[in-house]
């Protein structure tokens, strides 16, 4: 939609985008069960993809908690990561329909949203056993369940980059 001068209001998905802050608020909104997960998603592919739409499938809502662009060069995945800021990941995320709501964090670990989110279903990807997922105590002791989903097509964007790397 545009206004008489032409200018285009800005996409409906960035109303999904919530700054930590108001995360407690914005959560109290969603229809519950609310599934929570969380990563980098720097170059958006067919395993991320199928991982979110099955994530979603666990619950009626779900809040997807992105690495700052800080946090992800802590994760060590190169020194030009993310190639996407976290703005750009945010709009990306927020614009997919099994997405509810995405914020990030600043630590190295979401716990501090998933705290604050409550939520009644904690999913990471197969990559992960339940035991080792961050937040799955606090989860499980609020009767919620905690899912590692397998991957079901074999993607990184890490090696997607070597890939295009090796072309260049």
């Amino acid at each position: 939609m545009t206004n008489d001068s032409g200018v285009f209001a800005p996409p409906g998905f960035e109303t999904k985008i919530c700054a930590p802050e108001d995360l407690i608020q914005r959560v109290t909104q969603l229809q519950r069960p609310l599934v929570f997960t969380n990563g980098v998603f720097d170059i958006l592919h067919r395993g991320h993809v199928t991982y979110l739409a099955q994530a979603r499938a666990l619950g009626t809502s779900m809040l997807v908690a992105l690495n700052s662009d800080a946090s992800v060069r802590r994760l060590g995945k190169g020194e030009d990561r993310p190639i996407n800021t976290l703005q750009d990941r945010l709009a990306v995320m927020a614009a997919l329909e099994c997405v509810s709501l995405v914020t990030w964090f600043e630590e190295d670990t979401p716990i501090e949203r998933i705290r604050s989110a409550r939520p009644d279903v904690l999913v990471k990807g197969g990559d992960w056993a339940v035991d080792h997922i961050v937040g799955a105590d606090v989860v499980a002791a609020c009767g919620g369940k905690v899912v590692s989903i397998p991957f079901e097509h074999q993607r990184s964007t890490t090696a997607l980059l070597a890939k295009v790397r090796d072309k260049l």
